[in-house]
């Protein structure tokens, strides 16, 4: 069983920032990839920004210049540093994971999520 934990969102006025970490645990595994997503009240999930284990990032446009993924591969850890919030940026952001478990056949891609965490953008 792999267990995705979330944390560090909150309620910050605009042009605020705000840190989100993901830590991965449980079974043996190694990570392929690890991305947050968010969904706004009546819009589908969306991706926000991905990072692989060769550390190649890609985000959305909106995000782009304003938040920035990294990852810690030690501690099978990504985070997401988000600036110059905006009320649109306002939703739950849900952690995923790419996995293969230690036991599986090579190229088993898995995939994990997070319980969520909200972010609001608001004054």
């Amino acid at each position: 069983q792999v267990q995705l934990v979330e944390s560090g969102g909150g309620l910050v006025q605009p042009g605020g920032s705000l840190r989100l970490s993901c830590a991965a645990s449980g079974n043996a595994f190694r990570v392929n990839a690890m991305a947050w997503y968010r969904q706004a009240p009546g819009k589908q999930r969306e991706l926000v920004a991905r990072v692989t284990s060769y550390g190649i990032t890609n985000y959305a446009d909106v995000t782009k210049g304003r938040f920035s993924i990294s990852r810690d591969n030690a501690k099978n850890t990504v985070y997401l540093q988000m600036n110059n919030l905006k009320p649109e940026d306002t939703a739950v952001y849900y952690c995923n994971a790419d996995l293969t478990l230690n036991s599986d056949r090579p190229g088993t891609s898995r995939h994990y999520w997070g319980q969520g965490t909200q972010v609001t953008v608001s004054s």
